[in-house]
């Protein structure tokens, strides 16, 4: 089993377009779709696809249109009801896989309520393989928030606590380090500010630099670092060494949900017991099959390629 916390899930609503973008113009779009999201939902979209099982734990009140849509998709959650309506999300998708996110800032949470979202959290961990910290924090949450989860499920569960992943930016994910999670999931961007190394688009068109800066992260005390580098690929760092996937070149249609298939198919491989290079193999697969699929759709895992992802050594585990 497999869950996910998403502290401000959305109602995604995905606009695909037949010509580029045109500011301060009118454009008919050619298909849209809409989904339930944020990056513990697709998550666990991808992992049921594949039929891992997984649930998303989520805010929201039964009557809400991001909980309907997932009782729509028969999409495992549970819900903390909250008395206010979740956020939606527009992402609109030009003819080469251009694609540009509004997200709106979801509802404030009281601290009695992230409390509460905290326990179910705890609760829920019991004999679980993952838990996964995922997305956005909502207005009024501490930046700290899921460093206090991991806190609170180690505190729980001792040497029994299920692995932790974060997958998240900005000050909630900076502040996560200090609970060495076994996993982060940043994109180049997110490592860059994290670390403190390059930017976004140095670390995409150097691997090694990429691999250098969640090094410095894995130093720190992460189990491990899997950083999707777009189109270039992922790196996947942690004690045992640090390698490079490079998947096949594809038609991208839309990279809504890419990044969180990657981590779908990393966290699915780990389930199996193969070994770090052949979950960066599929976490990138996943990441392609995600890019190539219109809208918010996610593949399952046989509808990814893994064969055709490459991975190479950059550097061999550190001695003790």
């Amino acid at each position: 089993m497999i869950i996910t916390l998403t502290p401000n899930p959305s109602l995604d609503r995905t606009i695909e377009l037949g010509s580029p973008l045109e500011r301060g113009e009118v454009q008919r779009a050619v298909t849209a779709s809409v989904h339930p999201g944020g990056k513990g939902v697709n998550i666990v979209r991808a992992l049921s696809a594949s039929g891992i099982d997984a649930l998303a734990l989520l805010p929201g009140d039964p009557s809400d249109a991001v909980v309907r849509a997932l009782d729509l998709e028969s999409i495992p959650h549970l819900s903390l009801p909250i008395g206010a309506d979740l956020r939606s999300n527009v992402a609109i998708t030009e003819p080469d896989g251009t694609t540009t996110k509004v997200n709106e800032p979801g509802p404030t949470l009281s601290a009695t309520q992230l409390a509460s979202l905290l326990d179910l959290a705890v609760a829920k961990s019991d004999g679980v393989s993952w838990l996964v910290l995922a997305g956005s924090l909502p207005p009024g949450a501490p930046a700290d928030f899921y460093a206090q989860v991991i806190a609170a499920v180690r505190a729980r569960y001792g040497t029994e606590a299920p692995r932790i992943a974060v997958d998240s930016s900005g000050a909630p994910l900076a502040a996560s380090v200090a609970g060495a999670p076994e996993l982060l999931k940043p994109n180049a961007e997110e490592l860059a500010e994290l670390s403190g190394i390059g930017d976004g688009a140095s670390l995409e068109a150097d691997p090694l630099l990429a691999a250098s800066a969640a090094q410095a992260l894995v130093d720190q005390g992460i189990g491990a670092v899997l950083a999707t580098l777009g189109s270039k690929g992922a790196v996947l760092v942690s004690a045992a060494g640090s390698w490079l996937a490079k998947g096949p070149v594809i038609a991208a249609k839309s990279t809504v949900g890419a990044g969180d298939s990657a981590l779908a198919g990393y966290l699915l491989s780990t389930l199996r017991g193969i070994g770090p290079e052949a979950c960066l193999q599929q976490a990138v697969a996943h990441g392609a099959a995600a890019a190539s699929l219109p809208g918010t759709l996610v593949p399952a895992v046989h509808q990814t390629n893994p064969a055709a992802v490459v991975v190479t050594a950059l550097a061999p585990a550190k001695e003790s």
